[in-house]
């Protein structure tokens, strides 16, 4: 029986859709669309079945499509200029054929790419390089910024990781849309309680004196976790209790991100990108551990898994059958994890290799269900209802 779901996949050349039609082992690839854009992230609204998909760089600018139909047709929101404008202002037939109109994009330069996208409560959120907030009440048609987080004490004191200061999370609360949280490379976790207007800056540790000393320097010092967080989420129930994958190990927060405790224990590497929440139980959680960010960046021993607590991160368990376990060397990169809300819940990751597995029984076993796409920056879920 098909669960009926699509996957939207961002990468390097553009964005693809796969989607379940019909049954759990068969799955259909469409794609490139957004005209071969980077895609950096894209999002769906189950509702109304409106796709997202975010992206672009120094060749493009910045831009977020909108597709209505199921990914059939999509418009552009171009927000910043890049490259082939300027290419276009001098050169009348490159602007001809790529159809140029010389309108001036709404923030100009300010930024070279849209990195993150979230949708609640009827506005929508997108998070760029460098990094900053900018949100729409229109559906993506118009754009503002959120200028209370630019405006932050600290952003003088900000500084990018090894892709950039990008704004690469965004976490709403779905019981208050005044709540939203961000997370930032390498400036850490940001939360506002007001709709935007202040934000306050949350990487403090529960214990700093049990964190011990480390000389990596996206390692916790000072008291707090440590800046460079990779990916964030939610665990579903009335408490802010929240999950972060850091550049130096898995921390869960039970009060909102105001203190963190360091769940790394049991789990191979402090090393990784994504991490996963279940959609009901916010003691089960899925992160993929990497070997390092200096010794390659691969799964440990070159052998695939997923790795789940059910238990809040108390205790770790290995996933690994159906992945491959010799000679694996890929990236599964920070918003490249995603999840769907059935029963059992599934668990879909892309590669930078180009492959994407799922597991519809939570974690237990895997199938790959697509392969030699481009390198894949993305994965989120578009379920029907």
């Amino acid at each position: 029986m098909s669960r009926g779901e699509t996957l939207l996949v961002g990468t390097t050349k553009g964005l693809f859709l796969i989607k379940d039609n019909t049954d759990n082992k068969v799955w259909s690839v469409s794609g490139p669309h957004c005209d071969g854009w980077p895609i950096n992230h894209a999002i769906g609204d189950p509702a109304t079945g409106t796709i997202w998909a975010g992206g672009g760089g120094e060749w493009h600018g910045a831009g977020i499509w909108r597709s209505e139909d199921g990914g059939r047709n999509w418009a552009l929101a171009k927000l910043t200029k890049g490259q082939m404008d300027d290419w276009a202002a001098t050169d009348p037939d490159f602007a001809q054929m790529i159809g140029w109109t010389g309108a001036e994009p709404l923030f100009g330069s300010d930024f070279a790419q849209i990195w993150s996208l979230g949708h609640a409560h009827g506005r929508l959120y997108a998070g760029t390089k460098p990094a900053s907030l900018i949100a729409s009440d229109d559906g993506g048609v118009s754009w503002q910024s959120v200028q209370g987080l630019s405006d932050h004490p600290s952003r003088p004191d900000w500084n990018g990781g090894a892709a950039g200061l990008v704004l690469h999370t965004i976490v709403a609360d779905p019981a208050d849309p005044k709540n939203l949280w961000v997370g930032i490379s390498a400036a850490g976790v940001f939360a506002t309680e007001d709709g935007g207007e202040t934000w306050d800056r949350r990487n403090r540790l529960s214990n700093a004196e049990a964190c011990g000393h480390h000389h990596h320097p996206a390692a916790p010092r000072d008291g707090e976790t440590g800046h460079c967080v990779h990916n964030m989420m939610r665990a579903p129930g009335g408490g802010d209790v929240l999950y972060q994958q850091n550049h130096h190990g898995v921390w869960r927060s039970s009060d909102g991100g105001r203190s963190w405790d360091d769940i790394t224990e049991g789990l191979p590497s402090t090393f990784g990108f994504p991490i996963r929440v279940h959609p009901r139980d916010p003691d089960t959680i899925w992160t993929l551990p990497l070997n390092g960010d200096t010794a390659g960046r691969f799964p440990p021993g070159a052998a695939a898994a997923v790795w789940r607590s059910r238990d809040g991160g108390q205790s770790w368990q290995a996933m690994r059958d159906g992945l491959p376990q010799q000679s694996c060397y890929f990236t599964v990169l920070r918003q490249a994890m995603a999840g769907d809300s059935r029963d059992p819940a599934g668990i879909y990751f892309g590669t930078n290799s180009g492959s994407v597995f799922a597991s519809l029984d939570e974690g237990d076993t895997w199938d790959e269900i697509a392969r030699h796409l481009p390198t894949i920056l993305a994965v989120e879920v578009l379920e029907r209802g």
